[in-house]
Formats: structure tokens, C-alpha cells, sequence
């Protein structure tokens, strides 16, 4: 063969080479696609089979987080920061650790001396943890529309974003969304603000200014001629298992925390921490079966100080106000660890004792 006719053959040869590969990469793309359909199809089968499970009554067959976890921090720990700025801060990681092992309800409760001391015109260190608290929750698209502006958000903006499941960006797209109601046209229903590049209409007349749940389904057509449905803010998590931020609530005083609980069976595990605490490892820590677990945190002086600054616990001790009253941290290094460490430090420590009791 002379030298023309190799490199003829081999030109050849690598013309085929390359058609091959090309089709080779059709053919995966393809199979990735229709691997990617099927997958959507078999979800939006098993998500029809769940919902009609649940609408026959069928509760066990459907992801449901039934049981919540919630927090409650003494408000008194604002009180001890140096300037609004580094409350802020304070506030923030509170924020940031309630998101991070998700959360269901922050309860901040303030002590009988910090409501007496408050005047109308100052906030007490509780009451400003709840507005940080319920600002960040908020996605960041419908901040302006329902916080008005106000001396101690003066900072927020230095705060780390919660990034958490319901603040979406505008290009992403959700089965649920947050939104707000707009003011307008009627005739209708009412345009609600979602995040996205335009609003959504739903059926009901409702007043400008309110938070709602909107399910946007899989249908991503945004004009008027598809309308949404508002659906209770627990749908999400009921419905698909995701995490939707935590609900904010402030109590005057540690009882109540406790009698002001928003579930009507109210709180049946109440766990305590403090440095006086029983010590026992997180692998050896067995929690009953439980509906709604409450994790209390106390203030500067711990939690001891809170019952008895609180005049419906007068006479009580840690056992008769805590199911039970747990050290989550011995052998510290430290003469006192802060509030905002303890929360990271035993939202871990429980992570398996709440598994293993889920």
C-alpha cells in the first residue's frame, strides 16, 4: 500500500471513529432522557398514589413528618450583647443552627423583669430576637412587601443567608412557593407575589399583605389563565417531607412557653440543658416515642433562674418543670459555654436519640 492510500485508509478510519462516538453520545443522551422521564413519571405516579392514600385516610402510607421539634431560648441572651450590630450577629447564628437541623418552632420567651422594665418604645432583648428570627425565616423576595422598615434590622444585612428549602431564587422552580398577596384587581381573584419573573393568580379574594402557601404543581405556565391554589403552610412538609423554615413564637416567660403551646396536646416531651444536668452519651440517651419534643435553652444564668423568676413556677425545681434535665456538654474547657454554642453543641447531641425515638 502505498502512502496515498494509507492515509486515505486512515482518514477514513477516523471519519468512522467519529461517527460512532457521535451516535454513541445520541444514544446515552437519549437513554439519560428517557431514564430522566420515566423516573418523573414513576414520582408524579407515586406522589397520585400517596395523596389519594392520604384523602382515603390512609396516613401511614404517606410521608408525613408527624412528629416536630421545637426550641426555646431565653430572650435575656440579646441582653448581654454590646451594640445592635453584634445582637444581630447573636440572633443570626440562632437562626442559622434552628435551619440547619430544621427546626419546626422557636419559642423566645422573655422574663417577668425584662417585660416590666420594657416601655412601649423599647424592645425587650426577647422581642427583638423574634423580629431577626422571623425576618430571616421570611424568603428573601417578600422581605420588603411585609416587614416594614425599622431601627433594629439596621444590620440584617451582614447576616449569612438561611438558604433553606422555601427561598427559592427566581429561575427556580418549586411544587410550593411563599408568597404575598398583592392589592388590585378583583375581578379575578388575587395576584400574589412568588419570587417569579410574573404573579400568579389564585381564586380567593384576599386582603394585600398576607403570607401564603401557593401550590404551584409541575405546570409551569405563570400566565392568568393558570390558576393556583393557596394550601395550608404545612403542605410541603406533609405532603413531600421538606423542610419549610420554623414558625417563631414569643412567650413572657418560661410557663409560657409551655401552656401557650400551639399544638392542642401541647408539648408531651420537655428536655431541659444546663451544665447541672444529668450527663449521659448521646449513643446511651433513650427518648420515648414522642408527637412534639421541646428543647429548652436558658438565658445567662441558665434555666434555673428562669423558674424562679417566674411567678406561676414559684416553688417548682427542674423536676417538676422537665421531663428530663440533661448536661449535653460535660467536661467543658470553658467556665460557661453561650447560648448560641450550646444550641449548635445539643442539636447535634440529640440528632440519633431523635431518630432513634422517630
Amino acid at each position: 500500500m502505498n502512502s496515498g492510500d494509507a492515509e486515505a485508509a486512515a482518514a477514513s478510519k477516523k471519519a468512522r471513529c467519529k461517527k460512532e462516538k457521535k451516535k454513541k453520545r445520541k444514544d446515552d443522551c437519549g437513554a439519560a432522557e428517557a431514564s430522566a422521564a420515566d423516573e418523573e413519571i414513576v414520582h408524579d405516579n407515586k406522589r397520585k398514589k400517596q395523596l389519594q392514600q392520604k384523602k382515603n385516610g390512609d396516613d401511614v402510607a404517606v410521608p408525613n413528618r408527624k412528629t416536630t421539634v421545637s426550641i426555646a431560648v431565653a430572650g435575656s441572651i440579646i441582653d448581654n450583647a454590646q451594640s445592635l450590630e453584634l445582637a444581630t450577629l447573636l440572633a443570626g447564628q440562632i437562626a442559622r443552627a434552628a435551619t440547619v437541623f430544621r427546626i419546626d418552632e422557636v419559642v423566645v420567651f422573655d422574663s417577668n423583669s425584662s417585660v416590666e422594665n420594657s416601655g412601649d418604645d423599647v424592645e425587650s432583648g426577647a422581642r427583638f430576637l423574634v423580629r431577626i428570627l422571623q425576618y430571616l425565616e421570611t424568603p428573601q423576595y417578600l422581605r420588603r412587601r411585609l416587614f416594614p422598615m425599622h431601627n433594629n434590622l439596621k444590620f440584617v444585612g451582614l447576616l449569612p443567608p438561611l438558604d433553606a428549602p422555601h427561598h427559592l431564587r427566581k429561575h427556580e422552580w418549586s411544587e410550593f412557593r411563599e408568597g404575598v398577596t398583592l392589592d388590585g384587581d378583583r375581578s379575578m381573584g388575587t395576584f400574589v407575589d412568588v419570587g417569579l419573573s410574573k404573579n400568579v393568580l389564585v381564586e380567593q379574594m384576599l386582603e394585600p399583605g398576607k403570607r401564603v402557601t401557593i401550590a404551584m404543581g409541575t405546570n409551569r405556565d405563570i400566565t392568568t389563565a393558570c390558576k393556583r391554589k393557596i394550601v395550608s403552610p404545612s403542605s410541603p412538609r406533609d405532603e413531600m417531607e421538606l423542610y419549610w423554615g420554623y414558625k417563631v413564637r414569643y412567650a413572657s416567660n418560661l410557663g409560657g412557653v409551655f401552656s401557650d403551646s400551639p399544638y392542642k396536646e401541647g408539648y408531651d416531651y420537655i428536655i431541659g440543658t444546663s451544665e447541672h444536668g444529668k450527663i449521659i452519651s448521646s449513643s446511651e440517651l433513650i427518648l420515648p416515642s414522642f408527637r412534639h419534643l421541646l428543647i429548652a435553652f436558658g438565658g445567662l444564668a441558665g434555666l434555673e433562674e428562669c423558674i424562679e423568676e417566674d411567678r406561676n413556677l414559684k416553688g417548682k425545681g427542674v423536676d417538676d418543670v422537665f421531663n428530663t434535665y440533661l448536661n449535653t456538654c460535660p467536661s467543658q474547657g470553658s467556665r460557661t459555654i453561650r447560648t448560641e454554642e450550646a444550641l449548635l453543641i445539643s442539636l447535634q447531641y440529640f440528632q440519633d436519640p431523635i431518630r432513634r425515638a422517630g
